[in-house]
């Protein structure tokens, strides 16, 4: 199997903070008492755990209540939360 598309194995830091920032990371979370993984780019983590902190909540809680209202799958209802936190 090939590398996965945007991954460079031979590549050890990003060229650019914008690259950094697009990385995307998988982690584990769990969400209503179940293990799953989620897939978001560094930037949307980094978003997301400072906002789980302004609102003394975990990540895997905010995780939760995003999860709680989405109509998609999880990585975009979260990439949309952030968004919309952003602009309030």
């Amino acid at each position: 199997m090939g590398a996965a598309r945007g991954h460079d194995p031979g590549r050890l830091k990003p060229s650019s903070p914008g690259e950094a920032a697009a990385r995307v990371t998988k982690r584990s979370v769990v969400v209503a008492g179940h293990r799953t993984s989620v897939s978001l780019e560094d930037a949307f983590w980094t978003a997301l755990a400072a906002i789980a902190a302004r609102d003394g909540k975990s990540i895997n809680g905010l995780i939760g209540e995003i999860d709680g209202g989405r109509a998609g799958n999880l990585s975009s209802a979260i990439r949309v939360y952030v968004l919309a936190r952003a602009h309030e």
